[in-house]
């Protein structure tokens, strides 16, 4: 006679339940990526997953649709070494910046030599000879077309930190790291410099855009473009925004306001990170305005 099958512990059984239960939610065949993420907030609704991992899935699931040219830091913006200059004229430069890299240039930007790494530069201190050309490392270049979950993985194969981004016709059309990449998926990384409030929230990407940090002060940014913007309910551009969306936005998300159209480029399962802020021709508004008013209530 055989012997029974040896009883399962509550908390065995308990345990299993809750995978029963997740996989019920997230397992449900999806026919899009729209269905799996709502299975995903209803079983984050359910306390099935918490708001990290929500929200870290949501940024793998972005890493998977996003290119590299939306992310990267634009040329304008980098902030470079010309390999014609001394290095006594642009080491307060890097002190000041705090970067662990920079792409050594040798006259213009889309002519990138090089990628200097901050700590070679004690070299200079150590070394009478110090020779900044045989100091650089190779520079990585990849399209703008390219995907950020195959550029993460290049990142990890080659130990590389860092990317060179180039147009169609081959000019440097700006850079991108794999802290850019991991920000998608695990939210903002502070480094232990912090970020200068005053110019970092607000960058210029030139036509009449710009990147705007979710935590500008709103006072910052009325004064910025000379908007009005009421701060009576909300410190930030972030928190106004989410109240005009009535929900937490997600990328790709936009809305106008005055007139400025506000479009989500970073944001998490708890708040948005980065908005394109873009300037309106004023006959446009009022479409501008119904068709995002249509977006977010459709009929």
């Amino acid at each position: 006679m055989s012997e029974p099958p040896p009883a399962r512990s509550p908390l065995l059984q308990t345990h299993k339940s809750l995978l029963e239960r997740l996989s019920a939610f997230i397992f449900r065949e999806p026919e899009n990526r729209v269905e799996l993420l709502e299975a995903l907030h209803n079983a984050h609704e359910r306390d099935l997953l918490d708001a990290d991992a929500l929200s870290m899935i949501e940024g793998v699931l972005q890493v998977s649709e996003l290119r590299a040219r939306d992310l990267m830091i634009s040329a304008s913006q980098m902030d470079v070494i010309d390999i014609a200059d001394a290095p006594s004229s642009w080491i307060p430069f890097v002190i000041r910046t705090a970067h662990s890299r920079y792409p050594v240039i040798d006259g213009s930007r889309d002519q990138v030599v090089g990628i200097l790494l901050a700590k070679d530069l004690l070299r200079y201190y150590a070394e009478p000879d110090f020779d900044l050309r045989a100091s650089l490392r190779p520079a990585v270049f990849i399209p703008e077309s390219k995907p950020l979950n195959v550029l993460l993985r290049d990142f990890r194969a080659y130990r590389n930190h860092i990317a060179i981004v180039v147009n169609e016709f081959g000019g440097v059309a700006g850079l991108i790291t794999i802290e850019d990449v991991l920000q998608q998926i695990v939210g903002e990384i502070e480094d232990e410099h912090g970020r200068d409030e005053d110019n970092d929230a607000i960058i210029s990407e030139g036509e009449g855009r710009y990147r705007v940090e979710a935590l500008t002060e709103i006072a910052q940014f009325n004064a910025s473009f000379n908007t009005s913007l009421s701060d009576a309910s909300f410190d930030t551009i972030g928190g106004l925004l989410t109240e005009q969306f009535g929900r937490v936005p997600r990328r790709g998300d936009s809305v106008v306001l005055d007139d400025l159209r506000f479009e989500v480029l970073r944001a998490d399962a708890r708040t948005p990170h980065l908005f394109l802020v873009s300037r309106l021709p004023k006959r446009s508004v009022v479409e501008e305005f119904a068709g995002a008013h249509e977006q977010r209530h459709p009929a």
